[in-house]
């Protein structure tokens, strides 16, 4: 490429990993511990004491250090020393949970819930520096896939070693995040991933956070009505558990990018179906545990690499991505909250049935009927948005001249200049192809050639290209 087509500096390897490997360890960390986890859950088991109502303290303290740390953490440096501070705060307070004290566990909980959700947000700075908005999907793929097999290790050392191993190594996971973090660069380069100022997140930002409270209150209701009908399958649930969504992840981020996320979105609904409807009629067999457990954290993995890679490209709205990933995950927290709630009412009304209720399978497919319409809404909402934003605050004279210039550095051919001039003035495949009479299919080939010069794979991308070439030319 030529001129300023992609001219940013993309981060090494190295960076993008340690970034990574700091994130996935203190993240298995948090899973396996104060999120509900298993470890928290066997060392109270060891001490005799009862955390049933102090979890659910935790998770809202957990959703409130998401949501807050966006107003709090301004820039990079910030945002390092808030995951240095956090982690620190998280290692003190894990070693109160070697003391048989249950008074000061409710609130050594809560603290170290909250400061985890500062750290889980501010690493959206970090997110953003190292890793490219058409490799975002890539890295949330990779945080989640390690986070779950660090989980795993974590909850499986716990069962077959002691619930105090598993907690030590908790610990040590988060003093080697704490490390890792030390070392990663606190220096932002002003054109490295510089967000297009024009944007205003909020709408589209509303709408995802929506989304994603009403498609993870179904891990809520897992949480409640579905685990604790399995839990006598002990050795199997601590390891199989995250499986599916280990292999789930892996196999989206295989796919290749031009695969429609839609499509991705209605699988993981029949999956979702399909599991609650085996546990409905299934009994509670090793067997039944593995399809129900398959179908179930496989539609798991599905959504929230779903959501995540939408995150990931909306960290480019804000000059802020601690807030735009603090808020959204705290949507996802929220939904779990919520459907946890239903699930513990659901499991004491249901208390003396040997059947689950039909309330849990009335509330999941009420949801999975409301999901299709609120994803064409959210898609619209982003695709408009991209490119109203950004080109409605030039004069429309000034809009075509940036569009033009903006090409001509860029080494395209003529057909795909007028498409690419086309496509940057909003116009749609049909539009173009009419326009420059021209077949639909041919207009998305050429549409590909030109993301593929851009290395890049979306309308959104390229409008940010735009934007960074003019906040160039008026720098």
């Amino acid at each position: 490429m030529t001129g300023d087509c992609g001219a940013n500096r993309i981060p090494t390897v190295d960076e993008r990993s340690l970034s990574i490997i700091a994130f996935s360890l203190f993240s298995a960390w948090l899973l396996a511990f104060p999120f509900e986890g298993q470890v928290l859950y066997a060392m109270a088991a060891k001490h005799g004491i009862d955390i049933s109502t102090m979890v659910f303290g935790a998770v809202a303290a957990h959703l409130a250090g998401l949501f807050a740390c966006g107003f709090f953490v301004k820039n990079l440096a910030a945002a390092r020393r808030t995951m240095l501070l956090s982690t620190a705060v998280c290692l003190a307070g894990s070693l109160v949970f070697y003391l048989p004290v249950a008074v000061v566990w409710p609130l050594t909980l809560a603290a170290i819930s909250l400061a985890a959700g500062f750290f889980i947000a501010a690493w959206g700075f970090f997110f953003r520096r190292y890793t490219p908005p058409n490799a975002r999907l890539s890295t949330a793929a990779d945080v989640l896939i390690c986070s779950n097999l660090l989980m795993i290790f974590l909850n499986v050392t716990t069962l077959h070693t002691s619930p105090a191993a598993g907690h030590t190594l908790g610990i040590a996971m988060q003093a080697a995040s704490l490390l890792l973090t030390a070392r990663l660069q606190a220096s932002e380069p002003p054109s490295l991933f510089k967000p297009a100022e024009a944007i205003n997140p909020t709408p589209p930002l509303t709408f995802l956070c929506l989304f994603i409270i009403i498609l993870t209150v179904n891990s809520g209701l897992m949480y409640q009505v579905i685990n604790p009908a399995f839990a006598h399958h002990t050795t199997l649930v601590t390891w199989y558990w995250a499986v599916p969504y280990i292999a789930a992840l892996y196999i989206v981020k295989k796919l290749p990018p031009s695969s429609d996320r839609t499509y991705l979105l209605y699988i993981g609904i029949a999956m979702i179906g399909l599991a609650f409807l085996s546990f409905m009629v299934l009994d509670r067999s090793v067997t039944s545990y593995l399809i129900v457990d398959t179908l179930l954290l496989g539609a798991c993995g599905v959504y929230d690499l779903f959501w995540w890679s939408i995150l990931g490209e909306m960290l480019d709205y804000d000059a802020n991505p601690a807030k735009i990933l603090g808020i959204g995950l705290s949507a996802n927290v929220l939904g779990v909250l919520l459907g946890g709630m239903l699930g513990h009412a659901i499991t004491a009304v249901d208390a003396q049935s040997s059947n689950p209720s039909l309330i849990a399978i009335a509330i999941v497919f009420v949801i999975l009927i409301i999901l299709p319409p609120l994803n064409k809404h959210l898609s619209l909402q982003l695709k408009g948005h991209a490119f109203l934003a950004v080109l409605a605050g030039m004069a429309a004279a000034r809009s075509d001249q940036a569009v033009d210039e903006f090409i001509r550095n860029c080494e395209l051919t003529e057909r795909e200049s007028e498409i690419a001039a086309l496509l940057l003035q909003g116009r749609t495949y049909k539009m173009i192809a009419d326009e420059l009479y021209l077949s639909v299919n041919t207009v998305k080939t050429h549409i590909k050639n030109i993301y593929s010069k851009f290395n890049i794979r979306s309308k959104a991308e390229l409008v940010k290209l735009l934007t960074e070439h003019e906040n160039t030319l008026s720098g």
